[in-house]
């Protein structure tokens, strides 16, 4: 393969961002907005990460597809993704789903949202269409993907991450031969295959789909005319294609952008544990989750806001962070807060006490509250005094909590209680 090839890749390449998930599993956190759309790490929602990762990799070519709660992560979009220059083709679309004269339905599949934009992908003639899902938490160099793809002349690769077989259990697992050919593909296996040469390891796909455009558009059309598939390229396509078509794994260890010596870093924040856990890892001194990068930034849109401030310095009411990550507009008056993540805007008011809290922009924490191992929805007002994460019984009765004890607490649940 030329170099040359290689070179210009990426600008032959349009991507595709999957972003109209429900992220039900997030409970309130998405009941009012997609999951792509929903914040994260201080001052980014999550599609921040495969933005900034297509445009880090030089493809500037990207249309992101939504359906479901959709206003925020459109005005997201709107103002913070704008920059890209269409003088040299480079842009940001958005497609949401619509019916049409010829459809009365919305997008029924992963592939079927491709297949309903196929026009929108062949007005920019690419040669390579890169499927991506807009909510996962990781920083990818499409460029490497794009030169195995293309060393391998594979009509398909489908990026994987090495998992051990017990956790493979929960993801579609590729098996491949001693050249990363994929041989087979079982969504949720009860006995994952495991990596040639690696008895305890199993290849899990990220939902990172790389096509020659010509074929997936053949493929597209096919899946559609098929009156028993569900569209979905995992359930229905890649079973399909596997003794087919020329497939491979990429190896995300081969792309992923390290920080230093840690592990590849992929995250799937679906659940409440998951996006608590993803959030508190950012406080620790060496996260595995890099932000300081200068050499790979996460791009966002972020409000014109004042710097954190800490208030009160009197021998009993101290503005106190510990261990934490404080966003810009924040202010920590006369409390404490401990190894805890606090988003844009975010008041916290004297005497309260914060321990392992995640909490999202524009929550108001009344004074003398005690909040531990707890998500505090955007926007919420904790009343004053009000202690979270120290009774389990009494969290699960008035709020959600998950079986490994983090509470998610959102203004409905407070409004309910009656709490002002």
């Amino acid at each position: 393969m030329e170099q040359l090839d290689i070179f210009h890749a990426p600008s032959r390449t349009v991507a595709m961002i999957l972003a109209g998930g429900r992220g039900t599993r997030l409970m309130d956190l998405t009941s009012r907005l997609s999951k792509p759309g929903l914040d994260f790490g201080g001052k980014y929602c999550i599609i921040d990460f495969t933005l900034s990762n297509c445009v880090n990799s030089g493809i500037r070519k990207i249309q992101v597809l939504t359906q479901y709660n959709s206003h925020r992560l459109l005005e997201h979009l709107q103002f913070g993704w704008s920059f890209l220059s269409p003088q040299l083709e480079e842009f940001v679309h958005v497609l949401p789903a619509q019916q049409s004269l010829d459809r009365d339905q919305w997008y029924c599949g992963t592939a079927d949202a491709v297949f309903q934009n196929i026009s929108n992908l062949q007005d920019h003639s690419p040669e390579h269409v890169l499927i991506l899902a807009g909510d996962h938490i990781y920083k990818m160099d499409y460029r490497r993907f794009l030169a195995d793809h293309l060393q391998k002349d594979a009509d398909m690769s489908i990026a994987c991450i090495e998992v051990p077989r017990e956790e493979a259990k929960g993801f579609g697992v590729v098996q491949v031969d001693e050249d990363d050919r994929i041989v087979d593909f079982v969504e949720k296996p009860e006995d994952p295959p495991c990596i040639p040469g690696q008895s305890d390891r199993s290849f899990a796909s990220m939902g990172i789909y790389l096509f020659k455009a010509k074929f997936l558009y053949e493929q597209l059309a096919r899946d559609a005319a098929c009156p028993d598939s569900s569209h979905d390229f995992g359930k229905d396509l890649i079973p399909y294609l596997v003794s087919r078509a020329r497939l491979f794994a990429h190896r995300f260890t081969h792309s992923c952008v390290n920080n230093r010596d840690k592990a590849p870093y992929w995250r799937d924040v679906g659940t409440v544990d998951a996006y608590w856990k993803a959030n508190i890892d950012l406080t620790t001194v060496d996260p595995v989750l890099n932000l300081y990068d200068n050499h790979w930034p996460i791009f966002t849109h972020q409000r014109q806001l004042p710097p954190a401030k800490f208030v009160h310095s009197d021998p009993h009411r101290n503005g106190l962070a510990l261990a934490s990550v404080i966003s810009a507009g924040c202010i920590i008056s006369g409390a404490t807060v401990q190894q805890s993540l606090l988003s844009s805007g975010v008041v916290v008011h004297s005497h309260a006490y914060l321990h392992e809290v995640v909490v999202l922009p524009e929550a108001d924490i009344g004074g003398h509250a005690r909040l531990r191992k707890v998500v505090v929805d955007r926007g919420c007002h904790i009343p004053p005094g009000l202690v979270v994460g120290e009774d389990p019984e009494e969290d699960a009765r008035r709020f959600f909590r998950t079986p490994n004890g983090v509470t998610l607490v959102s203004q409905r649940m407070l409004d309910r209680l009656g709490c002002q």
